[in-house]
């Protein structure tokens, strides 16, 4: 488990990913380490993984994230979350296809260019750290990802947790952006904040099929295995 900084889509071009993909490990990070989880998924297949680091289980205030990881990496359960967490539906629906996500700022990235991600058919997680990126910031993160098509091609999304001092959130940036309820964007939306810049982090899978079912009490659950034992 990895810790975050600002520039780690640098290290793409030296990464051997054909050495990674003949010696699968856990890789799991969350902020700028979530440009190269995806980015290791996208070169190799493998499954990596969005959740917490060792600095953040050693100084979070909940034991949360770390139940978490041992949920995960050690028993092999499925739930995203606990039954405790609040969701919020802000578009019905259900989709079934394979997590792609993570900080908005760096997800945005893999919109275009040499390291365009494929976006079709995927259930899209977002959250962003509102210290550092502000609502504009935001706002034409998500701009590129529409200009770009990613929205035409993700059936999900599950936005994560943002906070910045305007109070203005991350669900009314894509909401304001997308021009919502829009026909064109009729794909599931939902809304937590178990993940991301937090102390509650659940261990997201990157390329492992989940399902979003906006009627039903758990409104997103794991699908298949992503942990080979």
């Amino acid at each position: 488990m990895l810790s975050g900084g600002n520039n780690s889509n640098n290290t793409f071009d030296y990464i051997d990913y054909e050495l990674i993909k003949k010696n699968p490990k856990i890789i799991c990070g969350f902020s700028d380490i979530t440009s190269i989880t995806n980015v290791i998924t996208l070169k190799t297949g493998l499954v990596t993984f969005s959740g917490t680091n060792f600095k953040t289980i050693a100084t979070d205030e909940t034991d949360y994230s770390y139940k978490e990881a041992i949920k995960r990496f050690v028993n092999g359960n499925l739930e995203l979350g606990t039954d405790a967490d609040e969701y919020l539906v802000l578009q019905e629906g259900t989709a079934e296809g394979e997590l792609i996500g993570g900080n908005l700022c760096l997800m945005h990235e893999f919109a275009a260019g040499k390291y365009k991600a494929d976006f079709k058919n995927k259930i899209l997680f977002l959250e962003e750290l509102g210290d550092e990126t502000i609502p504009a910031a935001a706002s034409n993160f998500i701009a590129f990802m529409k200009q770009n098509n990613v929205f035409d091609e993700i059936i999900g999304l599950w936005v994560g947790n943002y906070q910045h001092e305007s109070g203005i959130s991350l669900e009314k940036i894509i909401s304001d952006v997308l021009e919502l309820p829009n026909k064109r964007y009729n794909f599931p939306i939902i809304k937590s904040n178990n993940f991301g810049h937090i102390d509650t982090k659940t261990v997201i899978p990157i390329g492992t099929k989940a399902k979003i079912d906006t009627k039903s009490k758990q409104k997103i659950e794991l699908i298949e295995n992503c942990i080979v034992k």
